[in-house]
């Protein structure tokens, strides 16, 4: 027997499957026939990667899924090897010609329509914008009270 530890990655993947990420990512991006994983898993596995509270280089990314349940996470059949360096280049590198803000904006717009997301209200997060300055009508209204 074999325990594997999913942590809070199986959460994680649950919610990425119900979003339909790796069939969004998989019409993007066409399949190779050499290839053990889909874009798709690929993009799933660099999310729970990400969300594993390490940070390795792109080449110790499979050493991350050893002590996981790989095929529970990402597919039947799916090993920890299969998740090179060079493979998730090849899947940045299509998503990116792709075009990354595109590709956000489908994923976006899939989660709107999966989760009945009311979108008739939306909020802009400012506070990394900065204004420097005097306003235009403020110096207009300035000059009209000194005369």
């Amino acid at each position: 027997m074999q325990i594997k530890n999913l942590d809070h990655l199986g959460l994680v993947a649950g919610l990425i499957d119900e979003l339909g990420l790796v069939e969004l990512t998989n019409e993007q991006i066409e399949p190779h026939g050499l290839e053990h994983v889909s874009a798709g898993q690929v993009v799933k596995a660099m999310i729970l990667n990400a969300l594993g509270f390490l940070s390795a280089p792109l080449y110790l990314f499979s050493e991350f899924f050893e002590s996981k349940s790989v095929s529970h996470l990402l597919g039947e059949g799916v090993e920890a090897n299969h998740l090179n360096d060079d493979r998730l280049g090849r899947v940045l590198d299509r998503l990116y010609e792709e075009g990354t803000s595109s590709f956000f904006l489908k994923v976006a717009l899939q989660a709107v329509k999966r989760f009945e997301i009311d979108i008739r209200q939306r909020h802009l997060d400012a506070t990394s914008m900065s204004v420097e300055g005097e306003y235009r009508c403020a110096l207009e209204e300035e000059a009209k009270s000194e005369t």
